[in-house]
């Protein structure tokens, strides 16, 4: 059975919001970095990046972020920019959902090994379930589902939707 959860016109209205939030969160900073984990997440950071396009100066940096999201050790994780590129400026993890937290830690670890003046990380959809500390800064929605329950998001041109199953 699937539940729509978010509207394309929500999901708009959420990545907005956020884009919003970054650009307060960074306000006298020139450049930030939106570093998108690998699939819907980094589809969700490019539609941040282009609200941000549309609401600020700022030079925005679109970095990708590859993470084997069934098992985060089993492969390097690796961007599509090198370090030098985000080394000591501010960044912000994105990605679709924040199920156990697993892929964003494994995320989070990566970019501490190298020095950024800010670090935060974005959501579309927060679930509550988080088997490790960690925390979206900027969140479109927190929902509290049962473990058995799956939250998925859908970006179709025109006509993004997330839905419960």
């Amino acid at each position: 059975m699937q539940n729509t959860i978010l509207s394309h016109e929500e999901i708009q209205h959420k990545i907005k919001r956020i884009a919003y939030q970054i650009y307060e969160t960074n306000i006298d900073e020139e450049e930030i970095v939106i570093a998108g984990i690998n699939g819907n997440g980094f589809t969700f950071a490019e539609k941040i990046k282009t609200a941000l396009d549309a609401i600020s100066e700022m030079n925005v940096i679109l970095c990708e972020v590859y993470i084997h999201k069934d098992n985060p050790l089993e492969k390097h994780i690796d961007t599509s920019i090198p370090p030098s590129e985000y080394t000591n400026k501010p960044l912000v993890l994105v990605d679709d959902v924040l199920n156990s937290g697993t892929v964003l830690m494994y995320g989070v670890k990566h970019f501490l090994e190298v020095p950024l003046r800010k670090f935060k990380t974005a959501v579309l959809v927060n679930r509550n379930h988080k088997k490790y500390p960690i925390k979206a800064d900027f969140k479109g929605i927190s929902l509290s589902t049962s473990l058995q329950e799956r939250i998925n998001v859908v970006f179709e041109n025109g006509s993004d939707y997330a839905y419960l199953e």
